[in-house]
């Protein structure tokens, strides 16, 4: 349902609507012809219309269904596989859409996967090439490597406890790059 069959269905004009919620009565046209509103400006129409916040798009999406011990799940299927470059990405993200667990967490985790890898091997790349500037030990790529995959570990193993626990991820990337 849109906002303004629901602002019509409790008898009120563009105008009390403002009114009601310190909005100008341009912002609520606006909302109305099919800008979604975020933030406060959905905060505050959602409290004045007495809806939820995740009503207020003018097509009806189902509401978000998050199955945390699936999503859990595919959070730990990268630590299997992030030995292996792209895999600990492509893994979570093939889990998520069979799953259909396309929330946000599945969005967290699979961001912070390929943030992780781009600078893993950033990292690992500028490693090897200064061990020849520094005389550095032969295997210093591989060490620094290594290391990149057991720190990968542990995160994915407090994300693990921290949905289990709070039912959100300890470390979140705060944005989304899928």
């Amino acid at each position: 349902m849109d906002i303004k069959t629901i602002r019509e269905q409790k008898h009120l004009t563009q105008e009390e609507l403002a009114d009601l919620t310190g909005l100008s009565v341009r912002t609520i046209q606006r909302i109305e012809a099919g800008k979604e509103p975020k933030g406060h400006t959905a905060k505050v129409l959602a409290e004045a219309l007495s809806i939820k916040v995740n009503e207020l798009s003018g097509v009806e999406a189902p509401q978000e269904s998050i199955n945390y011990s699936l999503v859990k799940r595919i959070n730990l299927s990268s630590a299997f596989v992030c030995m292996f470059p792209l895999l600990n990405i492509i893994l979570p993200v093939v889990l998520s859409l069979y799953y259909k667990q396309r929330n946000r967490l599945t969005k967290g985790i699979i961001t912070l996967q390929i943030l992780w890898s781009i600078l893993s091997t950033m990292v690992t790349i500028i490693s090897s090439s200064l061990r020849l500037t520094f005389d550095l030990h032969h295997q210093t790529g591989l060490y620094v490597f290594i290391g990149f995959i057991v720190t990968n570990q542990l995160i994915i193993i407090l994300n693990a406890a921290s949905i289990d626990k709070s039912k959100r991820l300890r470390f979140n990337p705060g944005f989304v790059v899928i």
